[in-house]
């Protein structure tokens, strides 16, 4: 049964991974018409979405070691249950201080709760195929644009956006609790010889304390940071940045979901490409693309040139994110991947918050993105620097076999 309810399992990550960072992320849908509705300042509702990344961020790490004490079922429903009950109270905030409280805080805590658990749960369901199976789950993000962001569109053309926030908090609470329960912990070889067996079979000794004092945890830490501080900006700023090059609405909404399934494409491409040749130097490509597709957006302008440049940079940034769960997994083992993983994610998520925040203040300052794309290609080449640092971790060779009594 284990490849098989693995697929389950994999499957049901998907949903969650797309509803929950789909909704997340709509706050990108939901900034114009907000800021017109109620007169904040873009860079105020932004600071939402910073707040978002920086809660987030915090949390997966408590949520990455309950996962690894409790499974990721019980994590990722009593995440279900947060995100919807906040956002259905951010639909109702009356001042900017509140929404920032209830969609930054209460949803970017929510969020926290899927992401690292699952991804550590998939990656014990599969020996074959291993960074395929994470790549799927993470494939979810890409698939919130093409299906959430439309849909919180159409919501907001047609009733206001308090309205379309609590429909969305509502459609969240409908699909993500029945997805969590059909999560499962894989099977262990620890149930059958007990923790201390596990950890002598598995060839992994180091607890998750004595991982985070290692040089290849602070680079992977400090490689997904740069990455996400690279990309957060473009990608939060997409669409408004379409809406002010005299792009429609729903054009450029259509040119934020291209991303998105071309990061849904690149998740897949990479990860069978990381199975085949390694998840560093697949990390290393992947980076470099970024970077470049990132610092690309000073010279477009027009439709054409915001669906191609939206192709490659999504297949880039898509692809690099599931494949530092792959080289926290290879370095560090399974037993404390949950935790490892959620500090990671923790170091993305304060990367992913400076973007948005980034981007509005340089946009109310200058008027326009142009500082906000050449800083993130200066970031993303320096993720690229940190990735050529990896180092494999010197393990200590098992000691031999005691001999048999005369």
């Amino acid at each position: 049964m284990g490849s098989s309810y693995g697929r389950v399992v994999v499957a049901a990550g998907m949903l969650m991974t797309c509803v929950s960072m789909g909704a997340m992320f709509s706050l990108a849908v939901f900034l114009e018409p907000i800021g017109a509705a109620t007169g904040w300042s873009r860079a105020g509702i932004s600071t939402a979405a910073t707040i978002d990344f920086l809660a987030m961020g915090l949390a997966t790490l408590a949520w990455g070691a309950l996962s690894d004490r409790y499974g990721a079922r019980v994590v990722t429903l009593a995440g279900s249950l947060l995100l919807g009950a906040g956002l259905v109270a951010a639909s109702q905030a009356q001042s900017l201080l509140q929404f920032q409280i209830l969609f930054g805080v209460v949803v970017g805590v929510a969020v926290g709760s899927f992401y690292a658990p699952l991804m550590a749960t998939a990656s014990g369901w599969f020996e074959n195929n291993r960074s395929l199976a994470v790549a799927l789950i993470s494939a979810g993000m890409g698939v919130a644009p093409l299906t959430v962001a439309p849909f919180v569109r159409l919501l907001i053309d047609n009733y206001d956006w308090r309205t379309a926030m609590l429909v969305v908090g509502v459609t969240a609470w409908a699909l993500l609790v029945p997805a969590a329960l059909l999560i499962r912990s894989p099977p262990s070889a620890a149930s059958a010889g007990g923790p201390g067996a596990a950890a002598a079979s598995d060839g992994y000794t180091l607890t998750a304390t004595q991982a985070f004092r290692t040089p290849q945890f602070i680079a992977i830490a400090l490689t997904h940071f740069a990455c996400c501080a690279a990309h957060s900006g473009p990608i939060f700023h997409m669409v408004t940045y379409a809406i002010g090059c005299g792009i429609g609405a729903m054009a450029a909404v259509s040119v934020y979901s291209l991303a998105g399934l071309s990061g849904l494409a690149g998740r897949i491409l990479l990860g069978i490409t990381a199975d085949r040749v390694g998840a560093r130097p697949t990390l290393v490509a992947g980076l470099l693309v970024q970077a470049m597709g990132a610092g690309a957006y000073v010279f477009v302008s027009d439709l054409g040139a915001f669906y191609a440049l939206s192709i490659v940079f999504g297949i880039a940034y898509g692809g690099v994110m599931p494949l530092y769960a792959i080289l926290v997994r290879d370095y560090f083992g399974p037993r404390v991947m949950g935790t490892v993983f959620g500090a990671v994610s923790m170091a993305a998520s304060l990367g992913m918050a400076l973007g948005p925040w980034a981007g509005g203040h340089l946009f109310d300052s200058f008027g326009g993105y142009g500082w906000l794309h050449v800083g993130s290609f200066a970031i993303g080449l320096g993720a690229v620097a940190i990735a050529l640092s990896f180092r494999p971790i010197r393990v200590a060779p098992p000691p031999p076999p005691a001999a048999a009594p005369a």
